[in-house]
C-alpha cells in the first residue's frame, strides 16, 4: 500500500482488517494492566483506537501524514493522541506497553532498527513490555508475492488494477518490493517501492538483548503457541528489566 496516496489508504483497512493479531495485542495489554501504551507505526489507527479508553493513555506514532489524517478521523480517534514521526519523536517515558503490529518491524531497516529498539527501551518503564511480529524468513513468504499477472477489483475510487514485482532475498536479509496500482477511471498509476527486512529468531533475540531487553516469549501464532521453527510468523514479547 502507498502510504502517501489517500485513495489507497482508504482501502487499507479492507485489505488489513481487525483480526486475531489485534486480539493478541489487546489481550496482552489487558493482561499487563497497561495504562500507558505506545503504538509505533500506528497507520490508520485501526488497532490504536481499540487500545484506547478505560483510563488509558495511548499514543499512535506514524511517519505517514496521510495515514495519520485517516486515523484522526476514524471513530474513537479522540481517545488517543497522534504524533507524526518515528520512534525518535516519542515524548513518553515510563510507558507500560509498546506495540508494533503488522509489517512495522520489517519496514524498519538498517541502522534504524537497533535505534528504534533503543528508543522503545527509553520510552518504557522498568518492567514495561514491547511486543511485535515478524515473518519467519524460513517460510520464504516473498516467493508468493511476485504477481506479474495483474488483477482488477472494484473500489470506492473505481476499478483498481494491481500487480507486484519482488526481488529475491538479498544477503543482508532484505527483500525489495514494487507495487503497482492503476486507477482505471483516471489512468493514475501509483507505484510504491519498499524494502522489508527478514530477520530470523536468533537475530531478533540478539538485537533485543543488545537494546537492553529480556526476551520473555517467542510465539508462532496468535494463540501463544511456542514458535517451532517452521511457523510463518514470529511474535516477540520482551521486557525491560
Amino acid at each position: 500500500m502507498a502510504a502517501s496516496d489517500s485513495r489507497l489508504v482508504d482501502l487499507y483497512d479492507l485489505d488489513n482488517p481487525d483480526g486475531p493479531d489485534h486480539n493478541f495485542y489487546r489481550e496482552l495489554a489487558d493482561q499487563l494492566g497497561a495504562r500507558s501504551i505506545i503504538d509505533v507505526g500506528s497507520g490508520t489507527g485501526i488497532l490504536t483506537v481499540t487500545l484506547a479508553g478505560h483510563g488509558r493513555s495511548v499514543l499512535g506514532v506514524d511517519p505517514s501524514q496521510t495515514m495519520l489524517d485517516y486515523a484522526r478521523n476514524r471513530p474513537g480517534a479522540d481517545r488517543a493522541r497522534w504524533m507524526f514521526g518515528d520512534s525518535r519523536d516519542i515524548d513518553v517515558r515510563n510507558a507500560d506497553f509498546v506495540v508494533m503490529s503488522g509489517n512495522v518491524a520489517q519496514h524498519i531497516v538498517g541502522d534504524a532498527w537497533p535505534r528504534t529498539l533503543a528508543d522503545i527501551n527509553r520510552a518504557l518503564r522498568r518492567g514495561g513490555v514491547v511486543a511485535f511480529e515478524s515473518r519467519n524468513p524460513g517460510a520464504r513468504a516473498w516467493e508468493t508475492w511476485d504477481v506479474a499477472q495483474s488483477t482488477t477489483r472494484e473500489t470506492q475510487h473505481g476499478p483498481l488494477t494491481e500487480w507486484a514485482e519482488v526481488s529475491g532475498l538479498r544477503p543482508n536479509g532484505h527483500v525489495s518490493l514494487t507495487f503497482h496500482n492503476l486507477f482505471e477511471r483516471t489512468g493514475h498509476h501509483v507505484v510504491e517501492a519498499l524494502t522489508l527486512a527478514f530477520r530470523d529468531r536468533a537475530t531478533i533475540e540478539h538485537e533485543l538483548r543488545q537494546a537492553g531487553f529480556t526476551v520473555e516469549a517467542v510465539w508462532g501464532d496468535w494463540v501463544r503457541t511456542p514458535f517451532k521453527g517452521s511457523d510463518t510468523t514470529l511474535v516477540f514479547q520482551a521486557r525491560k528489566p
